[in-house]
This record gives C-alpha cells, structure tokens and sequence, in this order.
C-alpha cells in the first residue's frame, strides 16, 4: 500500500481543519503507533501509509463533528488521496459514524488503537511522572476496567479491536502501550511534555 502524500504534506492538510493542539498531539500519537505497529507486524514497507492513515484519520473531527468519518472522505478526495487511504481512515468509525468495515490488518489496527492511545494518554496525565515510560500494564489494565475512568474512550471498540486482529485484549494494549512509550519523546519535543 502507497500514498504520493508525505508525512509533510499530510500534516499540513490535517492543520488546515485542525487548530486544537490536542487534536494534533492525537492525530500524530495515532500516526506513530502506526508506524510502529506497521514495523511489528511485517509491514516496514508500507510504514509511510500507515503513518498517513494514523495522520489523517480525524481529518474532520475538530470542524465537522457530526460529519466524523463522512466529511472526510469528501476533504481527502479533494486533495487528491488515494481510495486506499479515504477506505482505511473511514474504516476507523466502523459502527459509530461509519459503514465501511476495516478488511486489511492496518485498518484493524487503526480501529483499535485509536479509541485505546485516547485512553493510554488520560493514564499517563494521571501519573506523577505524567509519562506513559513508567507505566505498566497491570496499571493499564486498572484503568481500563474502571469505567468511569475516560468514560470517553469505548472499551467496546477497543475490545472489538483485538478480537478482529485475533489478539487477547492484554496483546493489544501491552503493545500499544510499547507503541507510545518510543514516541513519547518526541511528542513531547513537538507539543510540550
């Protein structure tokens, strides 16, 4: 899978409908769990697409909410993406806001690490150290089962993730978790720890 867009071109289309730095730390946190997982799992090749998809998969969310995973498709064709790309990034709200189903193991991947980075991200706020590096599972997994805790992030659809990867839900966030605590860094140099 091959995009012509760059991780620059990219970022900039996605600033053009997005101003809020949270959107923007988020988009990119998806973008590097992307890219990570697309070197994990065999795809290394196809990392820049992946990045992409990471990038651009909330192109709308900040202008056109109640147009999430619709709006989209119509900014990204007129850019010019590639279908693969508008597929993957829309596949993303499988259920929610979106009828188109995630097929290849990106978009798999992308549906159930979006939801799960959101709720990696409030965990490590809630730290001392206000990092994911020193997180462990076992706390993870507290603050998944705790309901309450990010009421916003859909354990449905993070669960519903790993079970269409074919991963155990302790996989998936361990990996996930892994995924973020090596861009950390470098969010932090971006957006300010």
């Amino acid at each position: 899978m091959k995009t012509s867009y760059t991780h620059e071109q990219a970022y900039e289309l996605l600033k053009q409908y997005n101003k809020d730095p949270f959107h923007l730390r988020h988009a990119r946190t998806v973008e590097g769990v992307m890219r990570y997982f697309a070197r994990e799992l065999g795809y290394g090749e196809d990392e820049d697409f992946w990045g992409v998809v990471g990038l651009l998969h909330d192109l709308d969310f900040e202008m056109y909410p109640e147009e999430h995973c619709v709006k989209s498709r119509e900014l990204m064709r007129q850019a010019g993406l590639e279908e693969e790309v508008i597929h993957a990034t829309a596949s993303h709200g499988y259920g929610l806001v979106s009828d188109i189903q995630p097929e290849h193991e990106m978009e798999k991947v992308l549906f159930a690490t979006d939801e799960l980075t959101g709720l990696i991200g409030a965990a490590a706020l809630m730290r001392p150290s206000k990092s994911t590096k020193d997180m462990e599972l076992k706390s993870l997994k507290k603050k998944f089962k705790d309901k309450r805790f990010a009421a916003g992030c859909s354990r449905e659809v993070i669960q519903q993730g790993a079970e269409m990867l074919g991963w155990e839900l302790d996989d998936l966030l361990q990996r996930t978790l892994t995924a973020m605590q090596q861009i950390e860094d470098d969010l932090n140099a971006e957006f300010g720890a």
